[in-house]
């Protein structure tokens, strides 16, 4: 997400700075109300399991479903940041496969590291990858310091005055800006997991605080350094012939790889609970985890457009998963929906304005991937 908010904050000019602080309030909320509804049954575990207490087994398929597509989909996201890096890096690059067939540099890259990636997807112990990918505060400080260097030392220079509003790319940047806050599924396992779950509401608001200052301030200096011109990726206007941008690259190459399979885990092993116990373990984890690394390759080499694919999962999945759902449960575990107060009217004015952003921001995305096809 971080990589690609200097491309909302130009699609939506300079005062669209306003709405991803607004997402991020609304996304801080709604994180609080899946506290809540944790709060209200102790047997509660998984973001599914909130759904079925809501809404029985319709509600906790319905979660289910968004939160899997929106796990596979950041997979695939993170192939095509891969192939799109690298080919930054090496621009004129080409792979000949056969007598006649050549592959082009970015499918070439997106299938090598599909290669690298194999092996962590058949693993059943992720706790080593778990360590590597928890190092992703740290990538994002890194990257955040790349290109103020780059900016400020490198001749870049933060000279760009960018556009103060374009209501034509305002959608997009709602969508890229809510794809940044869609963690929302992790949170009752983050919260089961605490010694001291009344500090959990604390830890939110020191993370949403520090992930939002992180989010702006890469928009605002990669919007001046880079102005209308900025790509999907910001890596991508990085002279890559500097060392600090060379930083910044590598940085964003090494987390999607050690992440990928910690966001596919939990589809592998939903699917497998769906075989009878006969089978073994083993082999469908790497059965289900190939096919499944298969299946996104596919999707990032038909639809290679992160920035388009990324705001389609914000639209779509991100705000759903992440705003509208953890409202709607609220409401019903909670029973507030049968007495008219102030808090009814907030959720629902969020409900209402969430599922607009998910109508048009996601009609608005499948436009932009039809248009770029």
């Amino acid at each position: 997400g971080i990589l690609s908010t200097p491309y909302a904050l130009a699609s939506g000019g300079w005062l669209s700075l306003i709405l991803l602080f607004a997402i991020a309030t609304a996304a801080f909320f709604s994180g609080l109300l899946i506290q809540r509804c944790m709060d209200s049954d102790s047997n509660i575990r998984t973001y599914p399991d909130i759904g079925e207490l809501a809404f029985g087994k319709k509600g906790r398929l319905i979660v289910s479903i968004f939160m899997y597509i929106e796990l596979y989909l950041v997979a695939t996201g993170f192939l095509i940041l891969e192939g799109d890096n690298l080919q930054n890096l090496f621009p004129n690059m080409e792979f000949e496969v056969g007598q006649g067939l050549t592959i082009g540099g970015k499918q070439g890259f997106i299938i090598i590291v599909s290669l690298i990636i194999l092996p962590t997807v058949w693993l059943d112990n992720l706790s080593l990858l778990s360590y590597v990918s928890a190092s992703g505060v740290l990538a994002s400080g890194i990257t955040l310091g790349s290109i103020i260097w780059t900016g400020a030392f490198e001749g870049i220079g933060f000279q760009q005055k960018g556009t103060l509003v374009n209501w034509d790319g305002m959608l997009t940047a709602i969508s890229l800006y809510a794809f940044c806050y869609c963690a929302h599924p992790v949170f009752p396992t983050l919260y089961t997991s605490m010694k001291k779950k009344h500090q959990f509401s604390n830890v939110l608001v020191v993370c949403f605080i520090l992930c939002t200052i992180t989010y702006a301030s890469t928009a605002i200096f990669g919007y001046l350094m880079f102005g209308p011109q900025i790509q999907s990726l910001v890596t991508l206007n990085l002279p890559a012939s500097k060392i600090s941008s060379k930083v910044a690259i590598y940085t964003t190459l090494v987390n999607p790889i050690t992440k990928y399979a910690l966001m596919v885990t939990p589809i592998v092993n939903a699917i497998k609970t769906r075989f009878p116990c006969c089978y073994n373990p083993g082999f469908l984890t790497i059965f289900i985890g190939t096919n499944l690394l298969i299946s996104t390759v596919f999707v990032a080499l038909a639809i290679p457009f992160f920035g388009s694919l990324m705001s389609l999962v914000g639209a779509l999945l991100s705000i759903t998963a992440s705003v509208i759902l953890p409202c709607l449960c609220y409401l019903k575990i909670s029973g507030i929906y049968r007495r008219f107060n102030g808090q009814l009217v907030g959720i629902c004015l969020i409900i209402i304005v969430g599922v607009c952003l998910v109508i048009f921001g996601t009609y608005a995305s499948v436009l932009d991937i039809i248009g770029n096809l």
